[in-house]
């Protein structure tokens, strides 16, 4: 897609929640990373440039520069935190070591007119994250905005180049849904040409003009990602889509005859369930290192599904759930990761069994995905489920993992989750599950002593996943679940609520 919104990335842990912001304002977005060359830009026909932030100093030996062309195209530019240091080093500026740096809320003062803070306050709260900072402002810029302790805000109006030292995009920032919108639709005059119908219509044409009579087959693991990818394709060509369901073992309590029935029965899609646990768990015997369990579950996974996709010999193509932060992750500055997604996508199986990829969902973030499993009639239950990681229950069972100890957390897990939609919770948090550990301890339970597992409840509350609080669960709500694991888990005599936050913490234990 073209006449949208590009973002380079510089590493900034921000870079998403700019594209999100931008979309949420019905304009297409796309973030590319830094080094992608003017030609490449000019193909996407933009209608605005954002530089974001990151985590280098321009005054760096191995500092992310970019073509300084790229201020002379007629383009407007929007540089963000280290995007405005760049933008003043390579037009001429000075940037020095900040005296102190300036890191959370800020106090910040609108200077002049400009018309990328029309309408802001000319005081309010902003959000920095910086330690150099611009010392000189380069020929033709103005300073349009100040902080207590930097120039904050520089621009030359003539070259409709802008750029601020906070990060606008961080709900922290007062006015910052304000000044994107101001800076796209204002002076970029982007066209609102990112609508979700659309995109349903769209890409179920593109589906069935790539596949024509083909058979197709998917992994579906019952997550969102997965699970709004097949009921796009279904769409497309119906019955040439075949699901693989691959129960390791590790999932929900009886999360395979609940995908079976809503997918297989409901939406009348053909999904195969492959029944592997004894592979799975026979596989993690003796084995508790967390990453030693996450490769072996892996390995299974992808072993598993390389068998069962081998027997649909007509197949052409192999779909997968890939989300743009996938594609975000896979091209980012810091390097691509070492695995994206390998266990949900099946990583690495079009090149070994000569697929061809079908990815419709590789535009969209995590919420539009959403959004559109909503307009394909999945229940909202089902589309704002709480994440659940790849590897399952094997890394909410701290230590070595058995069938007896997967039954019990399957237990204590599902009494948890009914009871926070039984009492209008689960979806006033982000993520809530419960954690067995590999520690015993003494209980009585009637007139017996016991000595059983102890389970912790977490929940977690989070708007990006980055950063999350414990959440403030009622104290009533919290005994009621304590009381019923106790009494109807065998095998489970303490509970204990983590009140941990991230950071330091991880909202998952392995």
């Amino acid at each position: 897609m073209t006449e949208g919104i590009i973002i380079l990335d510089f590493g900034s842990q921000y870079n998403q929640l700019i594209g999100r912001r931008v979309r949420e304002m019905g304009v297409y977005s796309e973030i590319l990373p830094y080094n992608t060359s003017i030609e490449e830009i000019k193909t996407h026909k933009p209608k605005g440039i954002i530089l974001s932030g990151g985590p280098s100093s321009v005054n760096s030996e191995n500092a992310h520069i970019v073509d300084s062309e790229i201020y002379d195209l007629g383009i407007p530019v929007l540089g963000i935190c280290y995007g405005m240091q760049l933008t003043a080093h390579l037009l001429g500026g000075k940037i020095r070591k900040g005296i102190k740096g300036e890191y959370g809320k800020s106090e910040f003062t609108v200077l002049g007119n400009s018309p990328l803070f029309e309408n802001v306050s000319e005081t309010s709260v902003v959000w920095m994250s910086h330690f150099d900072e611009v010392e000189e402002v380069p020929n033709g810029f103005e300073i349009i905005g100040n902080s207590t302790n930097s120039i904050s805000a520089i621009a030359d109006e003539k070259r409709n180049v802008y750029a601020v030292q906070f990060h606008p995009e961080v709900s922290h920032t007062e006015y910052g849904g304000l000044i994107l919108e101001n800076f796209v639709q204002k002076i970029c005059k982007a066209p609102k040409n990112w609508v979700l119908k659309d995109f349903i219509t769209h890409t179920v044409e593109e589906i069935r003009e790539k596949v024509g009579d083909e058979k197709v087959i998917l992994g579906l693991s019952g997550g969102v990602d997965s699970s709004v990818a097949a009921m796009l394709i279904h769409k497309a060509i119906g019955d040439q889509l075949n699901c693989i369901f691959v129960d390791t073992g590790l999932l929900r309590k009886e999360e395979g005859k609940k995908v079976m029935e809503m997918y297989g029965e409901h939406f009348h899609m053909n999904i195969k369930m492959v029944d592997a646990s004894e592979r799975f768990l026979g596989n993690l015997k003796g084995v508790d290192d967390p990453e030693a369990k996450r490769k072996s579950i892996g390995n299974d996974f992808v072993e598993v599904f390389k068998e069962e996709a081998a027997k649909f010999s007509d197949a052409k193509f192999l779909a997968q759930g890939t989300i743009y932060p996938d594609v975000i992750e896979s091209q980012s500055v810091k390097g691509p990761s070492a695995v994206i997604k390998s266990h949900h996508n099946v990583g690495g199986l079009p090149e070994k069994l000569g697929f061809e990829l079908v990815e419709p969902l590789r535009e969209l973030f995590k919420d539009e995905v959403r959004k559109v499993g909503l307009e394909l009639g999945i229940p909202y239950d089902l589309v704002y489920r709480h994440p659940f990681p790849g590897p399952g229950l094997g890394i909410r069972i701290l230590g070595e993992v058995s069938e007896e100890k997967v039954k019990i957390l399957q237990e204590a897990d599902d009494i948890f989750i009914e009871e926070l939609y039984k009492n209008n919770l689960y979806h006033e948090v982000n993520q809530a599950f419960v954690v067995l550990l590999p520690v015993k301890s003494v209980g009585v339970m009637g007139d017996e002593r016991t000595y059983e597992y102890t389970a912790v409840i977490r929940s977690a509350n989070t708007i990006d996943f980055m950063t999350a609080t414990w959440s403030k669960l009622p104290y009533e709500f919290l005994e009621k679940v304590s009381n019923r694991i106790i009494n109807e888990v065998r095998g489970i005599n303490r509970v204990a609520y983590d009140i941990s936050s991230k950071p330091p913490a991880t909202i998952e234990w392995e």
